[in-house]
Protein backbone atom coordinates (compact mmCIF):
# COMPACT_ATOMS: atom_id res chain seq x y z
CA UNK A 1 0.00 0.00 0.00
CA UNK A 2 1.03 3.60 -0.60
CA UNK A 3 -0.66 6.79 0.61
CA UNK A 4 -0.76 9.33 -2.21
CA UNK A 5 -2.79 12.20 -0.75
CA UNK A 6 -3.45 13.66 2.72
CA UNK A 7 -5.99 16.41 3.26
CA UNK A 8 -6.85 18.36 6.39
CA UNK A 9 -10.02 20.27 7.17
CA UNK A 10 -9.54 22.31 10.32
CA UNK A 11 -10.73 25.02 12.66
CA UNK A 12 -8.89 25.93 15.88
CA UNK A 13 -10.97 23.52 17.98
CA UNK A 14 -11.00 20.41 15.78
CA UNK A 15 -9.64 19.07 12.51
CA UNK A 16 -10.41 16.09 10.28
CA UNK A 17 -8.02 14.22 7.98
CA UNK A 18 -8.74 12.39 4.73
CA UNK A 19 -6.18 9.98 3.30
CA UNK A 20 -6.21 8.43 -0.18
CA UNK A 21 -4.19 5.43 -1.31
CA UNK A 22 -2.83 4.53 -4.75
CA UNK A 23 -6.03 2.61 -5.57
CA UNK A 24 -8.22 5.61 -4.77
CA UNK A 25 -9.53 4.26 -1.48
CA UNK A 26 -10.24 6.90 1.16
CA UNK A 27 -10.44 7.04 4.93
CA UNK A 28 -11.25 9.66 7.54
CA UNK A 29 -9.48 10.40 10.80
CA UNK A 30 -8.93 13.31 13.13
CA UNK A 31 -6.06 15.27 14.60
CA UNK A 32 -6.51 16.01 18.27
CA UNK A 33 -8.83 18.74 19.38
CA UNK A 34 -7.55 22.17 20.50
CA UNK A 35 -5.16 24.18 18.31
CA UNK A 36 -6.11 21.75 15.55
CA UNK A 37 -5.36 24.29 12.85
CA UNK A 38 -1.77 24.47 14.13
CA UNK A 39 -1.63 20.67 14.30
CA UNK A 40 -2.72 20.52 10.66
CA UNK A 41 0.30 22.63 9.72
CA UNK A 42 2.57 20.28 11.67
CA UNK A 43 0.98 17.33 9.84
CA UNK A 44 1.67 18.73 6.39
CA UNK A 45 5.17 19.93 7.18
CA UNK A 46 6.50 17.20 9.50
CA UNK A 47 4.41 14.05 8.98
CA UNK A 48 3.18 14.00 5.38
CA UNK A 49 6.67 14.14 3.80
CA UNK A 50 7.67 10.97 5.64
CA UNK A 51 4.59 8.83 4.91
CA UNK A 52 3.37 9.87 1.45
CA UNK A 53 4.50 7.59 -1.36
CA UNK A 54 6.11 5.07 0.99
CA UNK A 55 5.36 1.43 0.22
CA UNK A 56 4.33 -0.47 3.37
CA UNK A 57 2.33 -3.48 4.52
CA UNK A 58 -0.67 -2.06 6.42
CA UNK A 59 -0.98 -5.15 8.61
CA UNK A 60 2.63 -5.75 9.63
CA UNK A 61 4.30 -2.38 9.08
CA UNK A 62 1.73 0.35 9.76
CA UNK A 63 3.19 1.16 13.18
CA UNK A 64 6.68 1.23 11.69
CA UNK A 65 5.58 3.74 9.05
CA UNK A 66 4.59 6.22 11.74
CA UNK A 67 7.52 5.36 14.02
CA UNK A 68 9.85 6.29 11.18
CA UNK A 69 8.06 9.60 10.72
CA UNK A 70 8.44 10.28 14.45
CA UNK A 71 12.14 9.31 14.30
CA UNK A 72 12.76 11.57 11.29
CA UNK A 73 11.46 14.44 13.43
CA UNK A 74 13.27 13.31 16.59
CA UNK A 75 14.00 16.89 17.61
CA UNK A 76 10.24 17.35 18.08
CA UNK A 77 9.19 14.44 20.32
CA UNK A 78 6.22 16.12 21.95
CA UNK A 79 2.50 16.60 21.78
CA UNK A 80 2.06 18.30 18.40
CA UNK A 81 3.84 15.52 16.50
CA UNK A 82 1.71 12.87 18.21
CA UNK A 83 -1.50 14.83 17.62
CA UNK A 84 -0.61 15.17 13.94
CA UNK A 85 0.45 11.53 13.46
CA UNK A 86 -2.80 10.45 15.12
CA UNK A 87 -4.78 12.24 12.42
CA UNK A 88 -3.19 10.29 9.57
CA UNK A 89 -3.06 7.02 11.50
CA UNK A 90 -6.74 7.02 12.44
CA UNK A 91 -7.69 7.87 8.85
CA UNK A 92 -5.67 4.87 7.66
CA UNK A 93 -7.62 2.57 10.00
CA UNK A 94 -10.86 3.87 8.47
CA UNK A 95 -9.53 3.25 4.96
CA UNK A 96 -8.50 -0.28 5.86
CA UNK A 97 -11.87 -1.01 7.44
CA UNK A 98 -13.73 0.22 4.38
CA UNK A 99 -11.57 -1.87 2.04
CA UNK A 100 -12.12 -4.96 4.22
CA UNK A 101 -15.82 -4.23 4.76
CA UNK A 102 -15.33 -4.44 8.54
CA UNK A 103 -15.55 -2.06 11.50
CA UNK A 104 -12.18 -1.05 12.92
CA UNK A 105 -13.01 -2.93 16.13
CA UNK A 106 -12.95 -6.15 14.11
CA UNK A 107 -9.62 -5.28 12.50
CA UNK A 108 -8.30 -4.87 16.06
CA UNK A 109 -9.46 -8.36 17.02
CA UNK A 110 -12.75 -7.35 18.62
CA UNK A 111 -16.37 -7.11 17.53
CA UNK A 112 -19.14 -4.62 17.00
CA UNK A 113 -21.50 -4.20 19.95
CA UNK A 114 -22.40 -1.96 22.84
CA UNK A 115 -20.18 -0.10 25.29
CA UNK A 116 -21.31 1.15 28.69
CA UNK A 117 -20.81 4.91 28.98
CA UNK A 118 -20.35 7.27 31.88
CA UNK A 119 -21.84 10.74 31.71
CA UNK A 120 -18.84 13.04 31.88
CA UNK A 121 -19.32 16.59 33.12
CA UNK A 122 -16.74 19.17 32.04
CA UNK A 123 -18.12 21.96 34.21
CA UNK A 124 -16.68 23.57 37.28
CA UNK A 125 -18.90 26.64 37.08
CA UNK A 126 -21.96 24.56 37.97
CA UNK A 127 -23.29 24.39 41.53
CA UNK A 128 -23.44 21.03 43.31
CA UNK A 129 -27.25 21.13 43.32
CA UNK A 130 -27.40 21.88 39.59
CA UNK A 131 -24.94 19.08 38.81
CA UNK A 132 -26.94 16.62 40.88
CA UNK A 133 -30.15 17.58 39.11
CA UNK A 134 -28.47 17.24 35.72
CA UNK A 135 -27.23 13.75 36.57
CA UNK A 136 -30.68 12.68 37.81
CA UNK A 137 -32.26 13.91 34.57
CA UNK A 138 -29.70 12.11 32.39
CA UNK A 139 -30.13 8.91 34.37
CA UNK A 140 -33.86 8.99 33.78
CA UNK A 141 -33.66 10.04 30.13
CA UNK A 142 -30.77 7.90 28.87
CA UNK A 143 -30.22 5.24 31.52
CA UNK A 144 -26.71 6.29 32.54
CA UNK A 145 -25.50 4.41 35.61
CA UNK A 146 -22.07 6.06 35.88
CA UNK A 147 -21.19 9.75 36.24
CA UNK A 148 -18.06 11.90 36.51
CA UNK A 149 -17.87 15.36 38.04
CA UNK A 150 -15.10 17.87 38.69
CA UNK A 151 -13.44 18.79 41.98
CA UNK A 152 -10.80 21.39 42.79
CA UNK A 153 -9.70 23.89 40.15
CA UNK A 154 -7.90 22.89 36.95
CA UNK A 155 -4.16 22.87 37.74
CA UNK A 156 -5.40 24.66 40.82
CA UNK A 157 -2.39 24.74 43.15
CA UNK A 158 -4.65 23.52 45.98
CA UNK A 159 -7.38 26.06 45.21
CA UNK A 160 -11.03 25.25 44.67
CA UNK A 161 -13.19 26.72 41.93
CA UNK A 162 -14.84 28.59 44.80
CA UNK A 163 -14.46 28.09 48.49
CA UNK A 164 -16.22 25.01 49.79
CA UNK A 165 -17.39 23.69 46.41
CA UNK A 166 -15.50 20.40 46.58
CA UNK A 167 -16.58 19.64 50.15
CA UNK A 168 -20.18 20.26 49.10
CA UNK A 169 -20.33 18.54 45.71
CA UNK A 170 -18.93 15.16 46.80
CA UNK A 171 -21.71 14.24 49.28
CA UNK A 172 -24.35 16.04 47.20
CA UNK A 173 -23.70 13.86 44.14
CA UNK A 174 -23.29 10.73 46.24
CA UNK A 175 -26.71 11.26 47.87
CA UNK A 176 -28.42 12.24 44.62
CA UNK A 177 -27.30 9.48 42.24
CA UNK A 178 -25.01 7.20 44.21
CA UNK A 179 -27.37 4.27 44.70
CA UNK A 180 -26.59 1.70 42.03
CA UNK A 181 -24.34 4.09 40.10
CA UNK A 182 -20.58 4.32 39.68
CA UNK A 183 -19.26 7.76 40.62
CA UNK A 184 -16.03 9.23 39.29
CA UNK A 185 -14.23 12.53 39.88
CA UNK A 186 -11.58 14.47 37.99
CA UNK A 187 -9.22 16.83 39.82
CA UNK A 188 -7.29 17.91 36.69
CA UNK A 189 -3.90 18.22 38.41
CA UNK A 190 -5.34 20.31 41.24
CA UNK A 191 -3.59 19.15 44.43
CA UNK A 192 -0.34 18.58 46.24
CA UNK A 193 -0.06 15.04 47.61
CA UNK A 194 -1.22 15.91 51.14
CA UNK A 195 -4.34 17.70 49.90
CA UNK A 196 -4.99 15.01 47.31
CA UNK A 197 -4.92 12.38 50.03
CA UNK A 198 -7.19 14.51 52.22
CA UNK A 199 -9.82 14.74 49.48
CA UNK A 200 -9.26 11.14 48.46
CA UNK A 201 -10.37 9.98 51.89
CA UNK A 202 -13.51 12.06 51.58
CA UNK A 203 -14.14 10.44 48.21
CA UNK A 204 -13.68 6.98 49.69
CA UNK A 205 -16.10 7.74 52.49
CA UNK A 206 -18.72 8.76 49.93
CA UNK A 207 -18.37 5.72 47.67
CA UNK A 208 -16.58 7.36 44.73
CA UNK A 209 -14.63 4.72 42.80
CA UNK A 210 -12.37 6.71 40.43
CA UNK A 211 -10.05 9.61 41.34
CA UNK A 212 -8.54 11.12 38.20
CA UNK A 213 -5.32 13.15 37.98
CA UNK A 214 -5.19 14.30 41.61
CA UNK A 215 -1.70 15.85 41.36
CA UNK A 216 0.13 17.69 38.57
CA UNK A 217 0.24 14.96 35.94
CA UNK A 218 3.93 15.47 35.19
CA UNK A 219 4.86 14.71 38.83
CA UNK A 220 4.53 10.94 38.74
CA UNK A 221 6.06 10.45 42.18
CA UNK A 222 3.40 12.68 43.69
CA UNK A 223 0.61 10.67 42.09
CA UNK A 224 2.27 7.43 43.23
CA UNK A 225 2.29 8.74 46.80
CA UNK A 226 -1.46 9.38 46.62
CA UNK A 227 -2.14 5.97 45.07
CA UNK A 228 -0.23 4.20 47.84
CA UNK A 229 -2.15 6.06 50.56
CA UNK A 230 -5.71 5.42 49.34
CA UNK A 231 -8.11 2.54 48.77
CA UNK A 232 -9.63 4.07 45.64
CA UNK A 233 -8.66 3.83 42.00
CA UNK A 234 -6.27 6.69 41.28
CA UNK A 235 -6.17 7.20 37.53
CA UNK A 236 -4.27 9.24 34.97
CA UNK A 237 -2.25 9.48 31.79
CA UNK A 238 -4.50 11.44 29.47
CA UNK A 239 -1.85 14.09 28.81
CA UNK A 240 1.05 11.70 28.26
CA UNK A 241 2.23 11.01 24.72
CA UNK A 242 5.79 9.78 25.29
CA UNK A 243 6.00 5.99 25.66
CA UNK A 244 8.94 6.06 28.14
CA UNK A 245 6.74 8.14 30.46
CA UNK A 246 4.12 5.40 30.37
CA UNK A 247 6.71 2.74 31.21
CA UNK A 248 7.87 4.77 34.18
CA UNK A 249 4.28 5.39 35.29
CA UNK A 250 3.67 1.66 35.46
CA UNK A 251 7.02 0.92 37.11
CA UNK A 252 6.17 3.41 39.87
CA UNK A 253 2.64 1.99 40.23
CA UNK A 254 1.61 5.62 40.00
CA UNK A 255 -1.94 4.80 38.91
CA UNK A 256 -4.46 1.98 39.24
CA UNK A 257 -6.13 2.72 35.89
CA UNK A 258 -4.42 3.88 32.68
CA UNK A 259 -6.15 6.68 30.75
CA UNK A 260 -4.42 7.36 27.44
CA UNK A 261 -6.12 9.67 24.98
CA UNK A 262 -5.93 8.06 21.53
CA UNK A 263 -5.27 11.35 19.76
CA UNK A 264 -2.95 12.87 22.35
CA UNK A 265 -0.98 9.60 22.31
CA UNK A 266 -0.57 9.50 18.54
CA UNK A 267 -3.21 7.10 17.26
CA UNK A 268 -4.57 3.62 17.72
CA UNK A 269 -1.23 1.83 17.30
CA UNK A 270 0.55 3.80 20.00
CA UNK A 271 -2.46 3.47 22.30
CA UNK A 272 -2.41 -0.30 21.81
CA UNK A 273 1.21 -0.33 22.99
CA UNK A 274 0.19 1.57 26.10
CA UNK A 275 -2.69 -0.86 26.63
CA UNK A 276 -0.31 -3.82 26.38
CA UNK A 277 2.04 -2.21 28.91
CA UNK A 278 -0.91 -1.68 31.22
CA UNK A 279 -2.01 -5.29 30.75
CA UNK A 280 1.48 -6.51 31.69
CA UNK A 281 1.21 -4.38 34.83
CA UNK A 282 -2.20 -5.87 35.63
CA UNK A 283 -4.06 -2.61 35.01
CA UNK A 284 -7.25 -1.76 33.11
CA UNK A 285 -7.46 0.94 30.44
CA UNK A 286 -10.24 3.54 30.57
CA UNK A 287 -9.20 6.07 27.90
CA UNK A 288 -9.71 9.81 28.07
CA UNK A 289 -12.33 10.91 25.53
CA UNK A 290 -13.66 14.21 26.80
CA UNK A 291 -15.50 15.57 23.76
CA UNK A 292 -17.77 14.46 20.94
CA UNK A 293 -15.11 14.63 18.27
CA UNK A 294 -14.04 11.33 16.71
CA UNK A 295 -11.79 10.48 19.66
CA UNK A 296 -14.80 9.05 21.49
CA UNK A 297 -15.75 6.88 18.51
CA UNK A 298 -12.15 5.66 18.20
CA UNK A 299 -12.25 4.78 21.90
CA UNK A 300 -15.48 2.81 21.48
CA UNK A 301 -13.83 0.60 18.86
CA UNK A 302 -10.72 0.19 21.02
CA UNK A 303 -12.73 -0.82 24.10
CA UNK A 304 -14.51 -3.50 22.04
CA UNK A 305 -11.11 -5.03 21.20
CA UNK A 306 -8.59 -4.87 24.06
CA UNK A 307 -8.62 -7.56 26.79
CA UNK A 308 -8.04 -5.11 29.65
CA UNK A 309 -10.73 -2.60 28.72
CA UNK A 310 -12.08 -0.65 31.66
CA UNK A 311 -15.75 -0.85 32.61
CA UNK A 312 -16.96 2.21 30.75
CA UNK A 313 -16.44 4.85 28.06
CA UNK A 314 -16.13 8.55 28.80
CA UNK A 315 -18.97 10.41 27.04
CA UNK A 316 -19.25 14.19 27.19
CA UNK A 317 -22.66 15.49 28.27
CA UNK A 318 -21.98 19.14 27.45
CA UNK A 319 -24.37 20.84 25.07
CA UNK A 320 -23.85 23.47 22.40
CA UNK A 321 -23.84 26.36 24.86
CA UNK A 322 -20.65 24.97 26.40
CA UNK A 323 -18.89 23.21 23.50
CA UNK A 324 -20.54 24.64 20.35
CA UNK A 325 -17.87 23.17 18.07
CA UNK A 326 -18.91 19.61 19.06
CA UNK A 327 -22.14 19.90 17.12
CA UNK A 328 -22.85 19.74 13.40
CA UNK A 329 -19.81 17.54 12.74
CA UNK A 330 -21.50 14.41 11.38
CA UNK A 331 -24.21 13.33 8.97
CA UNK A 332 -25.02 10.41 11.26
CA UNK A 333 -24.81 10.65 15.06
CA UNK A 334 -22.45 7.93 16.35
CA UNK A 335 -23.21 8.68 20.01
CA UNK A 336 -26.85 7.73 20.52
CA UNK A 337 -27.29 6.54 24.11
CA UNK A 338 -29.80 3.85 25.05
CA UNK A 339 -29.83 2.21 28.45
CA UNK A 340 -26.61 3.98 29.34
CA UNK A 341 -24.79 2.40 26.38
CA UNK A 342 -23.52 3.43 22.95
CA UNK A 343 -22.98 1.11 19.99
CA UNK A 344 -20.14 0.21 17.67
CA UNK A 345 -22.03 -0.77 14.53
CA UNK A 346 -21.13 -3.26 11.80
CA UNK A 347 -20.50 -0.36 9.39
CA UNK A 348 -17.06 -0.50 7.73
CA UNK A 349 -14.26 1.61 9.16
CA UNK A 350 -15.37 4.06 11.82
CA UNK A 351 -18.94 3.98 10.53
CA UNK A 352 -19.38 7.75 10.45
CA UNK A 353 -19.67 10.45 7.78
CA UNK A 354 -18.39 13.98 8.28
CA UNK A 355 -20.99 16.64 7.43
CA UNK A 356 -20.16 18.15 3.99
CA UNK A 357 -21.27 21.61 5.09
CA UNK A 358 -18.81 21.50 7.99
CA UNK A 359 -15.98 20.52 5.63
CA UNK A 360 -16.85 23.30 3.23
CA UNK A 361 -16.54 25.90 6.00
CA UNK A 362 -13.21 24.61 7.35
CA UNK A 363 -9.68 25.51 6.26
CA UNK A 364 -8.51 22.96 3.69
CA UNK A 365 -4.93 21.92 2.94
CA UNK A 366 -3.47 19.14 0.78
CA UNK A 367 -0.20 17.21 0.59
CA UNK A 368 0.41 14.80 -2.29
CA UNK A 369 3.07 12.25 -3.17
CA UNK A 370 5.54 13.32 -5.85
Amino acid sequence: MRLTRIETFSIPEIGFVRVTDEAGNEGWGQVSTYQSDITAQVLHRQVAPHVLGVEFDPVSAQDDLFDRAWEKEHKFPGSYMCRAIGGVETALWDLRGKVAGKPVAELLGGTAGTVRAYASSMKRDITPAEEAERFRRLRGEFGFDAFKFRIGAEVGRNRDEWEGRTEEIIPTIARAVGEGAALLVDANSSYSPDRAIHYGKILQDNGIVHYEEPCPYWELEQTAEVTAALDIDVTGGEQDCWLPTWRRMFELRAVNVAQPDILYAGGIGRTLRIARMAEAAGLPVTPHAANLGLVTLFTMHLLRAIPNAGPYLELSIEEADYYPWQYGLYRNNPYRVEGGKVEVTEAPGWGVEIAPEWLEAASHAVSEAD
